[in-house]
């Protein structure tokens, strides 16, 4: 059975509010000149010129005051920091891992875990990509490989897992290449670029068996795990009556070693770690990580951020919270679906994904619809998103030819804790003030591209039909 907070029914957010940030409305004037200023592209706004902003859920949070006090107990120490041993404490206690290594984000643990397990020639399968995961792949000399179940790349399909690995898929790279070329298999929960969608226990034990046949790891992208447990609860059978830090627990214990942003789930402004269950993996991770991040007790974060970041895991895995905040992201979803904006389905759990092939026909994907249609919304509204289309895919580091993903989406992403309804109801307005002029919006064309994650820094140019 699917439960859905629908737009009737009444709840309300776990907590009151103890201070407020302040927030500039901006003209379309004002808006049309920073948008060509940052080259259509919406990572190179001023924040300050944004008045609702769903880029991301990274490091945008709102933190609690009991996240805030822990603040006050940084243990700033070199080596051996006191915060450092909580974390850790933390980390065994709710997601089952042995070991932890600290690091100062996500793409810090994907770097330390990719040049230990991947050699040159080896292939990663994974349930669909993620920027930063690949390109750390591909550096450390791998091969990316999509085994994620084909409804995933369906924006209409209402699969409840569409994060789910096509075992047959597997069966096929190994027949291919070989099991001694696969050091891992990389699961994401509440995979992205797949529009924040889960995987299954069901799916996850099944593919616990294939990889002990094969021997070969599990890789858990965990960035988000509370909110797939959230659908996992809803969704599957036998899950209703569990608690998420159960469900949690669970699918951690099924997979061998994790990489984690703690700037999503945790609710910090900045961290991340690697951890896992192997003492001669956690031996390797130690000696890389004071090369590239910091001693292997405090990992490129302070004391006072492993200590907010202990606390932030706890808070996470309360069913109250995660309950309100894949409830907002529903309601948000729920609105656009009411008037009729083509979304991907079912709604996720981080953020809602519109389908900027749907809504820019007259755009061929060759001049990114989805980065143009992000930055009219700016125009329209001051509302900030994401592209997650062709320019996010990149190009082939053989051939240089671009990835045109079946998938060509726009990100409104929301942060934990941040906004109200009512911002998400002026965001619902702004979508379809855009959608009912979609014929005015041009499509881009790169001014300037840089060789990696060419998302961030690259600059557009309208092209005039």
């Amino acid at each position: 059975m699917t439960h859905h907070n629908t737009s009737n029914e009444v709840w309300a957010e776990p907590f009151k509010i103890k201070m407020v940030e302040l927030l500039k409305v901006t003209s379309r004037e004002d808006r049309e000149k920073a948008i060509k200023e940052a080259g259509y592209n919406t990572f190179l706004l001023k924040s300050e010129d944004v008045y609702i902003d769903l880029l991301t859920d990274s490091g945008v949070g709102a933190m609690s005051d009991r996240q805030w006090a822990g603040m006050m107990m940084g243990d700033e120490a070199y080596a051996g920091s006191a915060n450092f041993y909580r974390l850790e404490a933390t980390v065994k206690q709710y997601y089952s891992y042995q070991y932890t290594v600290p690091t100062h984000q996500g793409r810090g643990a994907e770097n330390i875990l990719s040049q230990i397990l991947i050699k040159d020639g080896d292939y990663v399968p994974g349930n669909m990509y993620f920027t930063t995961t690949r390109l750390h792949q591909e550096l450390a000399g791998g091969k990316f490989v999509d085994v994620i179940i084909d409804e995933a790349h369906d924006p209409a399909s209402t699969h409840p897992f569409k994060g789910n690995v096509d075992i047959a898929k597997l069966d096929k790279l190994v027949a291919e290449v070989g099991a001694e070329k696969i050091p891992y298999v990389c699961i994401a929960t509440a995979v992205n670029m797949a529009g924040g969608q889960p995987i299954s226990l069901g799916n996850l034990k099944e593919l616990r068996v294939w990889a002990d046949k094969h021997d070969i790891m599990i890789v858990h992208d965990m960035t988000r795990v509370a909110e797939n447990a959230y659908f996992i609860q809803q969704r599957e059978d036998g899950y209703r009556e569990k608690s998420i830090a159960e469900i949690v627990h669970e699918i951690c214990s099924l997979t061998d070693a994790a990489t984690m942003s703690s700037k999503k789930d945790a609710m910090v402004n900045i961290g991340g770690f690697l951890a896992m269950n192997s003492e001669a993996l956690y031996e390797k991770a130690c000696n890389l990580v004071v090369v590239y991040e910091g001693l292997h007790t405090y990992g490129g974060m302070a004391g006072r951020d492993m200590e907010a970041l202990a606390i932030g895991i706890t808070e996470s895995l309360q069913d109250a919270h995660i309950r309100a905040r894949v409830g907002q992201v529903e309601y948000l979803g729920n609105r656009l679906i009411d008037r009729g904006v083509p979304i991907v389905r079912p709604i996720g759990g981080h953020a809602v994904f519109l389908d900027a092939r749907a809504i820019l026909p007259h755009i061929p994907q060759s001049q990114y619809p989805a980065q143009a249609l992000a930055s009219a919304l700016y125009v329209d509204g001051g509302v900030r998103v994401m592209e997650r289309g062709a320019v996010s895919a990149g190009r082939n580091k053989e051939t240089g030819e671009e990835f045109m993903p079946k998938l060509e989406l726009v990100r409104l992403t929301l942060p934990r804790r941040v906004y109200t309804q009512a911002h998400m109801d002026v965001v619902v307005e702004s979508v379809c003030r855009v959608m009912e002029n979609a014929d005015k919006i041009k499509g881009l064309k790169f001014a300037y591209e840089p060789e990696y994650l060419r998302f961030f820094r690259g600059k557009f140019e309208e092209i005039d039909a």
